[in-house]
């Protein structure tokens, strides 16, 4: 199942430790995904991410 951390909002495949923050606090309850392919877009500056990969919208 996939989970999202509540600090930075990773989505996770497996596990339970944010591998982006290192954070054990998650949850599978979340809403949206947005894929970072760019850390220099405009959408990652938005939503505050410095790494790629799938991030939830709403946790």
């Amino acid at each position: 199942m996939k989970k999202a951390c509540k600090i930075c909002k990773k989505i996770i495949e497996t596990g339970n430790i944010c591998p982006n923050c290192k954070s054990g606090d998650t949850t599978s309850s979340f809403q949206g995904t947005v894929v970072v392919f760019d850390i220099e877009s405009e959408i990652a500056k938005k939503l505050g991410i410095g790494t790629t990969g799938k991030y939830a919208l709403r946790v």
